[in-house]
């Protein structure tokens, strides 16, 4: 698990460090944790990284240090692996269940799976889920095998690279086949789970398009420019489109007991091979 770079003719890199910058975009925290370990080398060698470099220098950085995740408990239980490199791995998650512990799934949550399922290819890395689904949403989730790799693809989210698609059942038929709803969204007061709409909330962008339309209700797809909690959830409700079984932010359905929603697409820049890669289902 090492990333290399080798230094061109036109590149204006004057230290390990502008190559650490520049060219793998290393956080700091990252770099202060290489450079303690002796992870950072120079042409085969351990470096110091404010030495110079020049042209045909190959910087490497070892990302295969262990780490551990005390505070998981690894649990046995059937995991659909969509896609799975040296790097990342993405999961298909079913329906109730967390991706994260807590006090109510402390060991059966997405990552307690994502625990044992490490410790039986022998892979000593703390669990790292780059995007998050609700305990009742189903789809995929990706997990990064590394804090490089978590931290390349957090950035392409914060960018907006990173794309997500889902499928939802919504309530009603929609007038408008295909729009976006750009409403902002803010914590609702009193709550530690709800959301609402709030004009001083965050930017909230969804993208959507009505694949198929049924007698009181229609199959949508859903592309989000923003990441927020519940945001596909909330925007639904506030145009009067709730999401089929959606008991917080609509009603129960005879149809299915769980919100509708299905995260089916991922697409993102592999932070290693740099090729676009789509996860679909």
């Amino acid at each position: 698990m090492k990333i290399k770079y080798k230094v061109k003719e036109n590149d204006k890199f004057n230290s390990v460090n502008s190559v650490l910058d520049n060219q793998f975009k290393i956080s700091t925290r990252l770099r202060t944790k290489l450079i303690k370990n002796k992870l950072i080398m120079k042409n085969g060698n351990v470096c110091d990284s404010r030495e110079n470099v020049k042209i045909g220098d190959i910087i490497t950085i070892n990302l295969d240090y262990e780490e551990e995740s005390e505070n998981i408990v690894p649990t046995q239980m059937e995991l659909e692996i969509i896609f799975e490199d040296e790097w990342l791995l993405v999961v298909n998650k079913p329906a109730g269940i967390p991706v994260h512990p807590s006090i109510l799934h402390y060991e059966d949550s997405l990552s307690n799976g994502i625990k044992y399922y490490y410790n039986s290819i022998g892979l000593k890395k703390k669990i790292r889920p780059v995007n998050r689904l609700d305990k009742n949403t189903s789809g995929l989730v990706i997990f990064a095998k590394c804090e490089y790799i978590q931290e390349r693809l957090t950035e392409q989210m914060q960018e907006g690279t990173f794309k997500k698609q889902y499928l939802a059942l919504v309530s009603g038929i929609l007038e408008n086949k295909k729009g976006t709803i750009n409403l902002p969204i803010a914590r609702k007061q009193g709550s530690i789970i709800e959301r609402c709409i709030d004009e001083n909330g965050k930017t909230s962008i969804t993208h959507y398009e009505v694949l198929k339309e049924y007698d009181d209700y229609s199959l949508v797809k859903c592309t989000l420019e923003t990441g927020r909690t519940h945001q596909i959830r909330v925007h639904f409700s506030a145009i009067g489109h709730s999401l089929l079984g959606d008991e917080l932010y609509g009603k129960a359905s005879k149809l299915i007991d769980r919100q509708a929603l299905h995260c089916y697409y991922l697409e993102f820049i592999h932070p290693v091979k740099h090729n676009i890669t789509i996860c679909k289902i």
